[in-house]
């Protein structure tokens, strides 16, 4: 899937979780997204957990 695709979808789903169930549902789904995102990152190896960590400490972000 292209990441167009990927973003309407997403989009789609945020959408009809707004107008289905509500506000702080919506934002329910969309920090589930986001925690989901994050943990598929960390898995594939494209995010460094220990910079990660470092970055927000402030001890750097190199």
């Amino acid at each position: 899937m292209s990441p167009a695709a990927v973003g309407a979808a997403a989009g789609a789903v945020l959408a009809l979780t707004w107008i289905i169930l509500g506000f702080w549902a919506c934002v329910f789904v969309a920090a589930a997204m986001a925690v989901g995102t994050l943990v598929g990152r960390v898995i594939d190896g494209r995010i460094d957990v220990r910079a990660l960590a470092r970055a927000l400490r402030g001890r750097g972000s190199s």
